[in-house]
């Protein structure tokens, strides 16, 4: 059975599908728009990537999600074994 997705997770999902690139204006829109801390908001974000209905929901961004922090992960290994 999928659990249907909390409304501020949806909200976090939408807002990551069209929030800015330039770093500074999406944390400024994170707190302005979400009324959260950056932090709080890619800690979220991260968790929501092992979520099912979130993938069922969002499957593009989660699997582009999902992409980005297996290469983050592979990149902090290299330089840790380097």
């Amino acid at each position: 059975m999928t659990k249907e997705l909390a409304d501020g997770d949806r909200k976090i999902l939408e807002f990551e599908s069209r929030a800015p690139q330039n770093i500074g204006k999406k944390e400024e829109a994170i707190r302005s728009e979400l009324g959260m801390t950056p932090l709080r908001y890619y800690h979220r974000l991260n968790a929501l990537i092992d979520v099912p209905a979130a993938v069922a929901a969002y499957p593009v961004l989660l699997h582009r999600l999902d992409r980005l922090r297996f290469q983050r992960a592979e990149l902090r290994k290299t330089v840790t074994d380097g």
